[in-house]
C-alpha cells in the first residue's frame, strides 16, 4: 500500500503551479515596452532628428500651439520591441496626455527606426479635420518617400509641417507624388465597401420601399468613402442605387426575412458584433490638462 503524500507537500505542489500560471499571465505586461518621459514636443530617442531641424521643430510646434491651443508631439523610437504599433501609440497619448481636456486636439506623430513603422495619433477633436484618409496620405506623400532615402529628419519635418498645415487648412499635396498601385488598390477597397454596406443596407431598410432604400443605400455608400475621395462617394453611391433598384427588380427575397428571427431554429439568424474604443486621459505640457483619444489616424511603412 502505498502512503499518502503529506498535505504540505500537497500545497507547496499546488502553490508551484499557481505561481507559474501568475507568472505567465504578469510576464507580457512586466516585459511591455516603457513609454518614454515627455521631456519636449519633440522626444528623439532614436536620434535621427538633426540639432538644426530639432530647434526648427520645437519653434513650430510652438508657434502652433500658441496661435490654436493644439498640441503636436514626436516620438521616434530605435524599435518597438515587439510592441503593436497603434496600441503603444495609444499608450504614449495616454501618458502623455496631449492636448486640451475637453477639445481633445493633440496630435502624435510616432516614427520606430528599425521596424520602419510610423503612426499619427489623432485626438477627438481633431479628427474631422486630420481625418484618417488625410493622415494617410501625410505618411504616403511627406513621410515614407523621403525615409526610404535614409533622410529621417527631412520626413519627419516634411511629416510634421503637413500635418500643421492641414490643421490650419493650407496644406497641398506635392505635385510630384502621383498615386501608385499600392493607393489604387486601398481606393478600390474603400469603394467595394461602401458599395456592399450601402446596399445591403438599403435593401434591409427598403425591402417594402424601394425608393427609400435605393436613397438610403445611396447615400450610406457615399458618406463612407467620400473621405477619401468626392469623385469615389459619388461613384459608390451611384453604384449602390443602381445594385438595390436590380435586385428589387429581380425580385431577391426581402432582406427583412433573411435577418429575421427564425424560431424554428431557436435563434436569430444573424447577428452583428457591436463595439467601441474608451477615451483616456492624461497631464499635457505642464498644464494643457489632457485630451483623448479614440484611435483616429493612420499608420503606414516604407
Amino acid at each position: 500500500m502505498n502512503p499518502v503524500r503529506p498535505w504540505p507537500d500537497r500545497c507547496v505542489h499546488t502553490l508551484g503551479w499557481l505561481e507559474l500560471l501568475v507568472l505567465l499571465f504578469i510576464a507580457p505586461v512586466a516585459w511591455s515596452l516603457d513609454i518614454p518621459p515627455l521631456t519636449g514636443r519633440v522626444v528623439d530617442q532614436a536620434h535621427v532628428i538633426l540639432p538644426a531641424h530639432l530647434s526648427d521643430l520645437n519653434d513650430a510646434l510652438t508657434a502652433h500651439e500658441s496661435k490654436t491651443s493644439n498640441q503636436v508631439a514626436v516620438l521616434t523610437l530605435p524599435s518597438l520591441a515587439g510592441e503593436p504599433l497603434e496600441e503603444f501609440s495609444h499608450r504614449v497619448a495616454s501618458a502623455w496626455g496631449l492636448g486640451q481636456k475637453g477639445t481633445d486636439n493633440g496630435v502624435l506623430l510616432l516614427v520606430a527606426i528599425q521596424d520602419r513603422k510610423i503612426r499619427i495619433e489623432v485626438g477627438y477633436g481633431l479628427e474631422g479635420t486630420l481625418t484618417d484618409a488625410k493622415t494617410s496620405q501625410i505618411i504616403r506623400h511627406e513621410i515614407v518617400p523621403r525615409f526610404r532615402h535614409g533622410e529621417y529628419s527631412e520626413g519627419i519635418v516634411a511629416g510634421v509641417h503637413a500635418i500643421l498645415t492641414t490643421i490650419e487648412g493650407t496644406y497641398t499635396k506635392p505635385a510630384s507624388s502621383a498615386p501608385n498601385s499600392s493607393e489604387h488598390v486601398g481606393l478600390w477597397e474603400i469603394f467595394g465597401l461602401a458599395v456592399v454596406l450601402g446596399t445591403l443596407v438599403g435593401l434591409f431598410l427598403g425591402s417594402r420601399r424601394r425608393l427609400n432604400g435605393s436613397v438610403i443605400g445611396m447615400l450610406l455608400s457615399f458618406v463612407v468613402a467620400f473621405p477619401t475621395a468626392l469623385w469615389l462617394g459619388l461613384l459608390a453611391g451611384a453604384a449602390s442605387s443602381i445594385l438595390i433598384s436590380l435586385f428589387n427588380n429581380i425580385g431577391v427575397p426581402s432582406t427583412r426575412d433573411t435577418f429575421r428571427y427564425d424560431s424554428r431554429l431557436g435563434g436569430p439568424g444573424h447577428s452583428w458584433p457591436l463595439g467601441g474604443s474608451g477615451r483616456f486621459e492624461g497631464g499635457g505640457f505642464g498644464g494643457g490638462g489632457g485630451g483623448s483619444f479614440g484611435g483616429g489616424g493612420a499608420s503606414g511603412r516604407w
